[in-house]
């Protein structure tokens, strides 16, 4: 598949004072991608300003009751989450701080929101500890009897008031647990929750087991983002392996019930690693899989077909670099009718492209962005 090169001309108009994109030099070259394509251009609408010291990770995005988008990212390093306009990148507030008591975080990794509940998994406390929105009071936290070294983090309600929670489990063994474990250990790389959450607001948790391929050839050595698509029963396993952990880093499909399918995309579709993916979904039920390619000096997004996970284009922005964690917010906001792609940027900014540009890069369909 050809890709057409695209530059998109940003409206000043859109940027905030106090959000800024920093312009790559017009000689900035394109970096081959997915399967040999070389990736479209597409301008970040901002870049926010840059926060060398909290380690941005993963994102997630909420709508207030004042129509407000908060983009939340996750800050390893401060033990912190981050809160920023999603319109604009202006940094709103921090929550939180290092500790294990409840609203305190230690190695914040994935968020996740469902209604007016976050989940933020803590690496270093072992937990997934679920908090209410707006007031990000702690409302509940499970997993410390089962997670080891949790990372990812994907939530979908499967019955009325019901969610299936599954978080990735990537724990290591040596002195700079840098060493995966044996493959018959291997089967616990995704923990399965099933959560209530009852009408007056709190939550119950119980654990439904844990999976991951034993295989040589399948198994998930190096876990961390996950996402899902009900609509096909699919799960897609970011595995961040290399060659000297006896793997290569690509998307590996499960069943929501945690059945491996014996799909992944092809090594090939990755020059690095596979980190962030999302699911862009359609009006009329088709979309497209964004998966990150953690390039640099410029991060690859990848998109696939949705349902038949065929390659659909490749783009970068001018800016974004070595990127963790995407959210994808199709649902309109005043500066992005059509929806936007969030990313951490360098591990200290946040970036955003408006779905719009991306599907006019790529001539996607127009009808996935209103």
């Amino acid at each position: 598949m050809t890709t057409r090169l695209t530059t998109v001309v940003l409206a000043a108009a859109l940027l905030s004072a106090c959000a800024t994109r920093t312009p790559a030099p017009a000689d900035t070259p394109a970096q081959p991608a997915a399967l040999g394509v070389v990736p479209a251009t597409v301008d970040e609408t901002y870049v926010s300003e840059q926060s060398p010291t909290d380690e941005l990770d993963s994102l997630a995005t909420w709508v207030a009751e004042d129509g407000r988008t908060w983009l939340i990212a996750s800050a390893k390093s401060s033990h912190r989450l981050v809160v920023f306009d999603a319109d604009s990148g202006e940094r709103l507030r921090e929550v939180g701080g290092r500790g294990d008591g409840p609203g305190q975080f230690n190695r914040p990794n994935g968020v996740a929101v469902h209604g007016d509940h976050l989940f933020v998994v803590e690496r270093d406390n072992h937990r997934v500890q679920v908090l209410s929105l707006p007031g990000f009071e702690p409302v509940a936290t499970f997993g410390g009897a089962e997670l080891r070294s949790p990372y990812g983090i994907w939530l979908h309600e499967s019955e009325p008031g019901e969610l299936d929670v599954y978080v990735t489990d990537s724990f290591m063994y040596g002195e700079r647990f840098d060493r995966v474990p044996p493959l018959a250990e291997l089967d616990q790389r995704v923990r399965h929750y099933r959560i209530a959450i009852n009408p007056d607001g709190t939550v119950q948790t119980r654990h439904i087991g844990a999976f991951g391929d034993t295989s040589e050839a399948a198994a998930l050595r190096v876990v961390e983002s996950i996402a899902g698509d009900p609509a096909h029963e699919r799960l897609l396993v970011a595995d961040e392996s290399t060659a000297r952990h006896g793997g290569a880093s690509t998307l590996v499909e499960y069943t929501l019930a945690g059945q491996p399918t014996g799909r992944r995309l092809p090594t090939a579709s990755f020059r690095a690693q596979a980190e962030g993916v999302a699911l862009w979904s359609c009006p009329d039920g088709s979309g497209y899989w964004v998966a990150v390619d953690q390039l640099s000096p410029l991060t690859a997004f990848h998109l696939f077909d949705r349902k038949t996970l065929e390659p659909r284009g490749s783009f970068q922005g001018r800016v974004t670099a070595h990127t963790d964690g995407v959210a994808l917010h199709a649902a309109s906001t005043p500066s992005f009718p059509g929806g936007a792609l969030f990313a951490v940027h360098n591990d200290r900014a946040v970036t955003a492209f408006d779905l719009r540009r991306v599907a006019q890069s790529l001539g996607l369909a127009p009808g996935c962005t209103g």
